[in-house]
C-alpha cells in the first residue's frame, strides 16, 4: 500500500511540475514575428488595391525614384540589389554601387538582370504599369505615385508611411515633414491671389499643365490660382501657343525643362524657348516673374521622394528673396 501512494504521490508532483513548466513556457512565449506584410499600392491599370510583400526584406529593386529616395531616407539603401539608373545626384552612391544590379531605366526594365538579382519585392512608377504583370513573375510589385487630388505632401507622407511599413521602420520623418509643412506654409501665404502657368517645354515648343499634372505643389499646396485646366491633364500636358500665355498673362510662369531633365542632345533650352516677342508682353517676363526650375530632373523623374521634395520647395522658394 505504502508503494502505490508513493507512486502515485510521484505522478501528483510530476503533473505538477508539467503544469508549472507550460505555464512558464506560456509566460514567456511571445508572437510570432510576421513574414508577410500588406499594403495598399496600385495595380496595373491605376487602381488601389491590397498587396502582400514579405516583411523587412533584405533585397529589393527600385524601378522608381521618388521609391527609392523614400527607402535612402528610411536608412533602408543597403536592401537594394538592382535599380534603374539615373542621372539624380543625391541617388548616384545607390545606383553606382558594385552591388547594385542595373535594372534599365524607370520606362524600360532589364528583366534578365532583374531575375538575376533575385529581389524580394520590386517598387515601381507609373511609366512601368504596363510591365507590371511581367515583373510580379519575378517578385511582388509595389507601384506607388503621387495622388493629386491629395497633394504631393501627403502623397509622399503615405507613400513613405507604406514603405516604412514594409521595413518594420519605426523611426518617425515627422520632424521633416513639419518643415514642408512650414516651408509650404509662407509659399502659400506669397501665392494669395496669385496665378500661375505651370509649363513644360519639350521638343522646341511648350505645354502647359494642369492642376491635375505633374507639378500640382504649386496649384494644390502652395496655393497659385492653376491657369491651364482646361487642357489634358496627361504627365506631359497639352501644346499650347504663346498667345494663349499672353491672353491669360498670368503673374508667374514655372517652366520645366524636359530636355534638360532626360538630357536630350542638342535641344533647344527652356530659355531659348521661352524667351521670345510674345512672352515679353507677359507681365510675368515684365516682372521677372518667369521662374526656371533650377532641377528639371527632379521635377520630372523624382516627384514623389522624400529628398526630391526638399530640392523642389527650394527652386520656387527663389519668389520669396
Amino acid at each position: 500500500m505504502k508503494k502505490l501512494l508513493s507512486m502515485a504521490l510521484a505522478l501528483v508532483l510530476l503533473a505538477g511540475c508539467a503544469t508549472s513548466n507550460q505555464t512558464a513556457t506560456s509566460a514567456t512565449q511571445t508572437p510570432e514575428t510576421p513574414t508577410t506584410v500588406s499594403i495598399e499600392a496600385y495595380d496595373k491599370d491605376g487602381n488601389l488595391t491590397t498587396v502582400e510583400v514579405p516583411a523587412n526584406p533584405t533585397k529589393v529593386a527600385t524601378l522608381d525614384m521618388a521609391a527609392l529616395d523614400i527607402i535612402q531616407a528610411l536608412g533602408k539603401q543597403d536592401t537594394v540589389v538592382a535599380s534603374s539608373q539615373t542621372s539624380l545626384e543625391y541617388l548616384q552612391d545607390i545606383v553606382n554601387n558594385k552591388n547594385v544590379a542595373n535594372a534599365g531605366t524607370v520606362k524600360e526594365a532589364d528583366f534578365e538582370a532583374l531575375m538575376a538579382a533575385q529581389p524580394e519585392v520590386i517598387f515601381i512608377g507609373g511609366r512601368l504599369a504596363s510591365s507590371y504583370e511581367e515583373l510580379s513573375k519575378i517578385a511582388p510589385v509595389v507601384f506607388l505615385k503621387v495622388d493629386t487630388d491629395k497633394g504631393l505632401l501627403e502623397s509622399v507622407k503615405e507613400n513613405a508611411k507604406k514603405i516604412a511599413t514594409i521595413y518594420g521602420v519605426n523611426e518617425s520623418l515627422d520632424s521633416v515633414f513639419k518643415d514642408y509643412e512650414d516651408r509650404i506654409a509662407k509659399l502659400n501665404a506669397f501665392a494669395k491671389d496669385k496665378s500661375a502657368i505651370v509649363a513644360l517645354t519639350t521638343s522646341g515648343s511648350m505645354n502647359i499643365l494642369n492642376e491635375k499634372s505633374r507639378g500640382n505643389i504649386i496649384s494644390k499646396e502652395i496655393g497659385f490660382t492653376s491657369v491651364g485646366n482646361e487642357f489634358d491633364s496627361s504627365t506631359h500636358g497639352s501644346e499650347a501657343s504663346f498667345e494663349y500665355v499672353v491672353e491669360k498673362n498670368p503673374d508667374y510662369i514655372f517652366v520645366i525643362d524636359r530636355d534638360a531633365a532626360i538630357m536630350t542632345k542638342g535641344a533647344k533650352l527652356a530659355q531659348e524657348i521661352m524667351d521670345n516677342a510674345l512672352i515679353q508682353k507677359t507681365s510675368a517676363y515684365q516682372n521677372n516673374q518667369i521662374i526656371y526650375l533650377a532641377h528639371p530632373a527632379i521635377w520630372y523623374i523624382g516627384e514623389g521622394g522624400i529628398t526630391a521634395l526638399d530640392y523642389m520647395l527650394k527652386d520656387v522658394e527663389t519668389i520669396l528673396k
